[in-house]
């Protein structure tokens, strides 16, 4: 079967320009590739076609023989051309075969076009703030000072003296990588004289050295919400470290941390509060006095015969939720507090009354009694 005309495989007419020819092949390239049409059984050949066609007409020298003699001049060992029927070589496939992929891929992969300003978004900022447990209750409004990098006031951010705007490299021709040859694969690498950006200064800015960006502390009012706790992070959107070449601002993270508190004691939105209690209060019955984290007092009635560990709940007197009407509860824990420095007079007192408390220390009774059977089980 005859070859089809080179034109005419990439659809423009004899003479187009190398402009339009490129334009030609990567749209046919595009709706050709294999990877788009994998029902197509046909299109691998046609990808093929493309590409030999390709690969002859960007050629200056190919393309005036071929221009001239028509298929002719690549056969017969008529010059280095595409072999019949395949490819054209593997060094220039692999090459070809880039140019697909870069334009397939390339904005997805975060590439654009060349000659395009290559806008860096800011880093994004992290900044630990440490509150009462008191702070966390109600809630704040907290001023910081934050070192970060803000755009140049004299350049703008362009990182040029006087405003200019910068060039495109002329190592990458704006692409900011370049490629090297190796076998059959392309390698491509950060271009080293732009590091990526595709644009130089030829003048930089005095005040930023050319980064467009200086050092700088910025006071923040920062709003802390009501139930924050350890780990509650908090994002200011923009307010990181300014982008460069007009990009976007990175974000500020503020990383709460709530101090340990004398009295209170934290799990989630509940408080607990160990309370001692006298031993007479204790056995008798009565009240004590506790605090609440909002700064008030409550009278809690404390049942004759209570014991250590004893627990009492105060509804909604806890900590409020992040972000949520909801409240939680605080809980009294009773230590029974056992009296030391005893006078002699009270010393007398207690014999008397361990005397005739006999029947009232029924967990003590319970559990020697458990005691004796233990130890009367391992005489047997």
């Amino acid at each position: 079967m005859a070859k089809r005309d080179y034109y005419e495989v990439l659809g423009v007419r004899k003479g187009a320009s190398a402009e339009e020819l490129k334009k030609a092949y990567r749209q046919k390239a595009k709706e050709l590739h294999p990877d788009r049409n994998a029902d197509n059984p046909q299109a691998e050949a046609q990808f093929k076609e493309v590409n030999e066609a390709w690969e002859v007409l960007k050629d200056e020298q190919k393309k005036a023989a071929y221009d001239r003699f028509g298929h002719a001049a690549f056969e017969g060992g008529m010059g280095g051309g595409p072999r019949p029927g395949g490819y054209a070589g593997q060094g220039d496939f692999a090459s070809a075969f880039s140019d697909v992929f870069e334009d397939l891929f390339g904005d997805f992969m975060g590439r654009g076009g060349g000659g395009r300003a290559r806008a860096q978004r800011g880093s994004d900022l992290r900044y630990n703030l440490r509150v009462t447990l008191e702070e966390a209750y109600t809630g704040l409004q907290k001023t910081i000072t934050v070192p970060t990098a803000v755009t140049c006031e004299v350049c703008h951010g362009s990182g040029a003296e006087g405003g200019a705007e910068p060039v495109s490299c002329p190592t990458c021709g704006g692409m900011g990588k370049v490629r090297a040859q190796q076998g059959f694969f392309t390698v491509e690498r950060t271009c080293p004289q732009c590091n990526g950006m595709g644009q130089i200064i030829k003048n930089p800015c005095r005040a930023c050295g050319g980064h467009g960006r200086v050092q700088k502390e910025r006071t923040l009012s920062v709003t802390i919400p009501q139930g924050v706790e350890t780990g509650t992070r908090i994002r200011l959107a923009g307010e990181g470290e300014a982008g460069l070449r007009g990009g976007p601002n990175g974000d500020l993270y503020i990383f709460i941390e709530v101090k340990e508190h004398p009295i209170f004691q934290r799990e989630g939105v509940h408080l607990f509060c160990r309370v001692p209690v006298p031993m007479t209060t204790a056995a008798l019955g009565g009240e004590v006095e506790v605090p609440t984290i909002d700064g008030g007092r409550a009278r809690v009635k404390v049942p004759a015969g209570s014991q250590t560990g004893k627990q009492m709940r105060l509804r909604m007197k806890g900590m409020p939720a992040l972000r949520s009407s909801n409240t939680g509860d605080m809980v009294i824990e009773l230590a029974v507090e056992t009296p030391v420095n005893l006078t002699a007079r009270q010393r007398e007192l207690l014999r008397e009354f361990e005397q005739l408390s006999e029947e009232n220390n029924p967990e003590g009774k319970s559990f020697f009694s458990k005691v004796k059977s233990f130890w009367d089980g391992m005489k047997g």
